[in-house]
């Protein structure tokens, strides 16, 4: 792979004062600063300081030629997730859309998933959404994740696999979609070298075996190109050779069973014009020179694919009749191409927000398709699954009668389309034509196909069984929105059925649950208009009835809750009555000391159970208390224990009582933080057996900005033998700090 240059803050700077006005350089500096300042301290998994990341995500977009607020959002993209700042500092410091950038970048820190492919497919969700309402928060997290790649190599294989496939799957697909070739080849070449590493050194040398010959050979092409255009007498025409990217030869090899030799866009040449007119007027002159080959012609300039992405294709027999392809577009295309989306939210003072956006919103209509999908499913697998499937994977394009070019997922049918073009086209229709004969609805379309769809105003509408023969999102959504509303009141009568039903199944009385404030608290938790519209939803299947019995009983349960505390505190009170009653008993006036438990002792108490908390493990020389529970004795916690409820009726006095000469062990919990380099584990380990000979149990966690945290639980005699070993532990080179957790 090729190394990249890692820039400093004044190249960045220097960079966008190429293209920006002062006030606007003034702006990313200051954004700059504020992010220097937050991650002061933090290292990355290389070592380097933590602001080298943004400061390369910022070059990145800056390269974009990406605007103020983009850039500044690249180098703030981090300090929600990983420092002190919140969305209000950056609300206010930097303005709104700087603040909705970096929110739809964040990940989803503080919600515990059950697994990490649910956190997984939340986080994306959450960012695929947020691109929705400002496309440039996508094009920060592609910048983000390319620099990211780049420096895979400082991770464990098992991360980089991770990492890779998740490059390979979604980001990559992204890049594409959103027109930034030069990101997507990058991210996929880099994908490449870790998922399959075989693979990609073995064509690495397929390439560089005969590179000289097929150097020369381009060349020679390229001469012959400009020579042939030299004759029109065309303006500024430019002619150069273009490599092959790795992965896409990887696919051709692998994925489509060709041999190296048999890839014939390997050998390329690029023309980039002034005008849609010179770029035909080149093909016709290329065609003249040079056969072309049968089925190798593709019209992207007539027929633009989704991402916005227009050139000429065209495979010829070159010189000595070997396979050369050649690529003909203008400056603006070509910009395109390499740029995509980006180009649009280009850098263009005086160009407002709403202009640009309105100029993406009118070529990236698949947002929608996004944003149908979300509707059609709570479940954040699904919809990812949803997304990947649908637009992500192979499509087909297919032509209208009026000669409308639609795009459509690979599998996709009439009806697919017919939803495609209109809700009403898809729901009255009755048949259809493809290249004008008549053909069944589950008919695969063909890139190429021109369909007709057949509709009749008397139409009843879809059938049941039309949601098997669709494979779009938003034909199953509009299909299953049209049950709905035709079996409103029968699925409302229902949805009443099921939620009483389960409202008995959990123990309940219907008339208890089903009250004014339950249903309005209902209303208020969910997306639900009115009561009717959550009965509805039942009856069609699309909720489950326990999750709303959940909300709904929420008060009955909390008022069961309180009364049930206020009855054990009733029994604490009773039994701490009993204690004090027998301590004032004439027998007991000269008892010593009951006898230790765990080292601790009550004064004139006997009989009572003593046990040392585990939440907070305390050692001789803690300050402690003791608390007294229901049926469990006392809890003795450390003093400053956030576990320990401010209550005089349960708190007594207790004092440790170890002997000097006692080898009697404690258990402690020690927790190092640090960065997560090599040997960290086996140094933290080796200091703590250096001054405590017990290690009872080792637990680590990586997080995402490669912070390791080491969870250690010890025995010790005393307080002065843990402050002993967490000292050793803090002299660790690359800890951060070590503390006594609480559980």
């Amino acid at each position: 792979m090729s190394k990249h240059k890692v820039w400093s803050a004044e190249d960045l700077f220097n960079e966008v004062n190429k293209y920006m006005n002062k006030d606007h350089v003034d702006i990313i500096k200051k954004a700059y600063n504020y992010a220097a300042d937050c991650h002061e301290g933090q290292s990355r998994q290389s070592g380097e300081p933590y602001i080298v990341h943004p400061i390369q995500v910022a070059s990145i977009l800056a390269q974009l030629r990406m605007d103020p607020e983009t850039i500044s959002a690249g180098l703030l993209h981090d300090v929600v997730e990983d420092t002190n700042a919140t969305l209000d500092d950056i609300d206010e410091k930097f303005g709104k859309n700087v603040e909705i950038i970096v929110d739809g970048v964040t990940k989803l820190g503080k919600i515990k998933y059950k697994s990490n492919q649910e956190q997984l497919a939340e986080n994306h969700r959450k960012l695929l959404l947020a691109m929705c309402s400002d496309i440039r928060v996508m094009i920060v997290k592609l910048a983000d994740r390319l620099h990211n790649m780049r420096t895979l190599r400082h991770l464990k294989p098992e991360k980089q696999w991770r990492i890779s496939n998740e490059t390979l799957e979604i980001y990559a697909p992204l890049a594409d979609r959103l027109g930034i070739g030069t990101i997507k080849w990058e991210l996929e070449d880099i994908s490449l070298r870790y998922l399959n590493p075989q693979q990609y050194y073995k064509i690495v040398h397929l390439m560089n075996s005969k590179r000289n010959e097929r150097v020369a050979y381009v060349n020679e092409a390229v001469k012959e190109v400009k020579k042939q255009v030299s004759d029109m007498n065309l303006p500024n025409v430019e002619v150069y050779g273009r490599p092959k990217h790795l992965y896409s030869i990887y696919r051709k090899m692998v994925i489509k069973h060709k041999k190296f030799g048999q890839i014939y866009d390997l050998l390329a040449v690029r023309c980039i014009v002034d005008s849609i007119k010179d770029c035909y007027a080149v093909l016709g002159a290329i065609h003249t020179k040079w056969s072309p080959m049968p089925g190798r012609f593709k019209d992207y300039i007539a027929m633009p694919k989704a991402n916005m992405y227009q050139s000429l294709h065209t495979t010829v027999f070159g010189p000595g009749g070997k396979p050369l392809e050649v690529q003909i577009r203008t400056k603006k295309m070509h910009q395109i191409a390499e740029y995509g989306v980006a180009a649009h939210w280009a850098y263009k003072e005086g160009m407002t927000d709403e202009v640009q956006a309105s100029s993406d919103n009118n070529r990236l209509n698949w947002f929608k398709r996004i944003i149908e999908i979300q509707e059609d499913t709570d479940n954040a697998s699904e919809f990812m699954d949803g997304v990947k499937g649908e637009l992500f994977g192979d499509h087909v394009y297919a032509f209208t009668p009026q000669g409308d070019v639609l795009e459509l997922p690979k599998g996709a049918g009439p009806l697919d389309m017919a939803y495609l073009i209109h809700t009403d086209v898809g729901n009255h229709t009755t048949g259809a034509k493809v290249n004008g004969v008549i053909e069944p609805l589950d008919y695969e379309i063909k890139t190429g196909d021109i369909v007709t769809i057949m509709t009749s105003t008397s139409s009843t509408g879809p059938s049941q069984d039309w949601e098997n023969l669709v494979t779009t999102s938003r034909a199953k959504h509009k299909i299953r929105q049209f049950f709905r509303h035709k079996d409103r009141e029968k699925n409302i009568a229902i949805g009443k059925d099921l939620l009483n039903q389960a409202i008995k199944d959990n123990g309940y009385d219907i008339s208890d649950v089903l009250t004014k404030p339950n249903m309005d608290r209902l209303l208020n938790k969910t997306y639900y208009k009115s009561i009717d519209d959550m009965y509805a939803e039942l009856g069609f299947g699309n909720k489950q009835p326990n999750g709303l019995v959940n909300i709904l009983t929420l008060q009955i349960r909390d008022d069961a809750e309180k009364k049930r505390q206020e009855q054990e505190q009733k029994d604490i009170l009773e039994n701490h009555q009993t204690i004090e009653k027998n301590n004032d008993h004439p027998n007991n006036k000269n008892s010593k000391l009951n006898k230790p438990s765990d080292g601790v002792v009550i004064k004139d108490v006997d009989n009572l159970l003593i046990r040392l908390s585990h939440c907070c493990a305390p050692v001789p020389g803690d300050k402690i208390v003791g608390y007294i529970t229901k049926g469990r004795g006392v809890s003795v916690h450390r003093d400053n224990c956030p576990n320990v409820i401010e209550d005089d009726d349960r708190l007594v006095n207790v004092n440790w009582d170890i002997p000097d000469d006692s080898h009697t062990l404690f258990n402690a919990y020690v927790q190092v933080e640090g960065y997560n380099r090599n040997s960290m584990l086996n140094d933290v380990i080796k200091n703590v057996s250096g001054v405590c000979k017990q290690i009872n149990s080792v637990e680590g966690r990586v997080d995402h900005d490669k912070t390791v945290t080491i969870s250690l639980k010890i025995s010790v005699k005393n307080l002065a033998q843990l402050e002993m070993v967490m000292n050793h532990v803090k002299n660790v080179h690359d800890v951060y700090f070590v503390k006594r957790p609480f559980k």
